[in-house]
C-alpha cells in the first residue's frame, strides 16, 4: 500500500485538525487508510468463522468422520476464493444491470483500474482488493452452512462440485439481487450483512440437500428419534466462539468503514443478540427437557448472531436482546421440529441458518429504525424470493449432481464412516499396547469385520 500514515497524519485524524488534506468526496488520506485498514482486519475475523464451522461440525458429529468434514471445510474455503476471483466478484457486483443478472467489465478474473485501489473508490471507504478479499469470505460461508446439514453421508466429490457451482454462481447471482443493486435492492428489501443472502441462501441449499440424501443410517427406526451424539463438545463450543468472535467482522465489518459510532453500535447489538440467544436457548431447552442442553445453548448463540445480522445497524439495545431471545427459543423448537418431520440435520445447520436467518430478516420491519408494515411486507417479499432462488438452484444441481455421480455413499461407507471410506486415513491416531491403532485392530486397516467384546466397547467410545 502507498499510502503511509504518517504520526503527523494520525494526529490530524485524531483531534480533526485541519493540516490533514481532504479528497475529493471529504475523505483525509489518514481516514481512508483507517478505513482500509478496519476492512482488512474484519475479513481476517469473517475467515477465523472457517474454523469455527470446521470445529463446531466435527465436534457435533461422530469421530469417524471427523477427516471428512475437516476436508470439506477445508476445500470450501480454497475453492470460495478461487472461484469468487474468477467470476463470483463480477457475477454479484456488475455494475450497471437489468436487476436479475450480469457481469462486470471483463466478466472473468480481477482487474481494477489504477483509480480503483485509491479514495476514489467506494467513497474512500477501502479499495478494490480489500473489497474483493472481504466479499470472497462471506461467499464461501454459503457452503459451509450446507456442508453441516448433510454431514456423515454425503459423497465428498459430489459435495465438492456442488460447492463450486453454487458459491460460483447460486449465492453471487441471488447476492447481486440486493447487494449488487439489483430489483430487490430497488424494492427497499434490506439486509445489512446476510442474514436472509448469506445465512438464508445456505440454509436453503442445506434443506434441499438434507431432504435428498435422507436421514443417516439408525437416526430414525419404526419411526422413533435415535439421537446420535457428536464426539467432541469441547471442540463444539470453541467453534461456536470462534464463529463469535469472528461474527465481529462480520457485522462490523459490514459497516463497509471505520465509523466510530457506526461500528461500536453495530458490534455491541451484535454481542447482545449472541448472549441473549444462548440464554434463551438454555432456558427453553431446560424447559422441554428437565435437563439443561449444551448444543442448544450453542445454536441459541448462533441463532442470535444470524438473527440479528439482516438489521444490526438498526436496532437499540432492547431490540436486539429482543432479536436474540426470540431466535433462541425458535432455534430450538425449529431443531424438535424437523427431527419430527424426519429431516436429518447432525448439527441444526438449518434451524440456525435458514429459521433465524428468515426470522431475523422479518425482524428489520418489526423492530427498530426501519419498523413498519411497509418493511416488514417486503422483508417478506424478499424473503420469499430468496427462499424460492435457493431452492431452484440448489435443487437443479443437486438433482443433477445425484444422476451423474451420485450423492449419497453405500451403506457399508457410511457405518465404517468417511474417514477410511473417502480418504483412507482417521483424525484421531488412539494406539494400543501392540502400536496398532484401536481402529486398525478393529477394521484390519480399513477393511471391516464386525467387532466384537473389548473391541465393539473401543469402537463405541471412539466412535460416540
Amino acid at each position: 500500500m502507498r499510502t503511509v500514515l504518517t504520526l503527523t497524519g494520525l494526529a490530524a485524524l485524531l483531534i480533526g485538525a485541519p493540516g490533514a488534506a481532504l479528497a475529493d468526496d471529504g475523505v483525509t488520506p489518514a481516514m481512508f487508510t483507517v478505513n482500509n485498514l478496519w476492512i482488512l482486519i474484519a475479513a481476517g475475523l469473517v475467515f477465523i468463522m472457517h474454523l469455527g464451522f470446521a470445529t463446531l461440525e466435527s465436534g457435533l458429529t461422530r469421530a469417524k468422520n471427523t477427516t471428512n468434514i475437516l476436508f470439506k471445510n477445508t476445500f470450501i474455503v480454497c475453492a470460495g476464493i478461487v472461484t469468487y476471483a474468477l467470476v463470483g466478484f463480477n457475477l454479484m457486483y456488475p455494475g450497471d444491470f437489468n436487476g436479475f443478472i450480469g457481469c462486470g467489465a471483463g466478466c472473468f478474473g480481477l482487474f481494477p483500474s489504477e483509480a480503483d485501489l485509491t479514495v476514489a473508490y467506494a467513497d474512500g471507504a477501502y479499495t478494490y482488493w480489500s473489497d474483493f478479499l472481504f466479499q470472497a469470505m462471506f461467499a464461501a460461508t454459503a457452503a459451509t452452512i450446507v456442508s453441516g446439514a448433510v454431514a456423515e453421508r454425503v459423497k465428498l466429490n459430489s459435495f465438492m462440485v456442488f460447492s463450486v457451482l453454487y458459491v460460483a454462481f447460486g449465492y453471487t447471482i441471488m447476492g447481486s439481487w440486493k447487494w449488487g443493486g439489483g430489483f430487490l435492492d430497488s424494492a427497499g428489501f434490506y439486509d445489512f450483512a446476510g442474514s436472509t443472502l448469506v445465512h438464508s441462501v445456505g440454509g436453503w441449499a442445506a434443506l434441499v440437500g438434507a431432504f435428498m440424501l435422507g436421514p443417516r443410517i439408525g437416526k430414525y427406526v419404526k419411526g422413533r428419534l435415535h439421537p446420535i451424539p457428536g464426539s467432541n463438545l469441547p471442540g463444539a463450543t470453541i467453534g461456536v466462539f470462534l464463529l463469535w468472535l469472528g461474527w465481529f467482522g462480520f457485522n462490523g465489518g459490514s459497516v463497509l468503514s471505520a465509523d466510530p459510532a457506526a461500528v461500536s453500535l453495530t458490534l455491541v447489538m451484535t454481542c447482545l443478540a449472541a448472549a441473549a440467544g444462548g440464554l434463551a436457548a438454555m432456558l427453553t431447552s431446560s424447559f422441554l427437557t428437565s435437563k439443561p442442553d449444551l448444543s442448544m445453548a450453542l445454536n441459541g448463540i448462533l441463532a442470535g448472531l444470524v438473527g440479528i445480522t439482516a438489521g444490526a445497524d438498526q436496532m437499540a439495545m432492547g431490540s436486539a436482546i429482543a432479536i436474540g431471545s426470540i431466535a433462541g427459543v425458535i432455534v430450538v423448537f425449529s431443531v424438535l421440529f424437523f427431527d419430527r418431520i424426519k429431516i436429518d440435520d447432525p448439527v441444526g445447520a438449518i434451524s440456525v441458518h435458514l429459521v433465524c436467518g428468515i426470522w431475523g430478516t422479518l425482524a428489520v420491519g418489526i423492530f427498530g429504525a426501519m419498523a413498519g408494515v411497509g418493511q416488514l411486507m417486503v422483508q417478506l417479499y424478499g424473503v420469499a424470493v430468496y427462499g424460492a432462488g435457493s431452492i431452484v438452484i440448489s435443487g437443479v444441481l443437486f438433482a443433477v449432481i445425484r444422476a451423474v455421480m451420485g450423492l449419497r455413499v453405500t451403506e457399508e461407507e457410511e457405518l465404517e464412516g468417511l474417514d477410511l471410506a473417502e480418504h483412507g486415513q482417521h483424525a484421531y491416531d488412539l494406539a494400543t499396547g501392540t502400536g496398532a491403532s484401536i481402529f486398525d485392530e478393529i477394521t484390519g486397516g480399513g477393511r471391516v469385520r464386525a467387532p466384537s467384546g473389548e473391541a465393539t466397547a473401543q469402537l463405541a467410545g471412539s466412535n460416540s
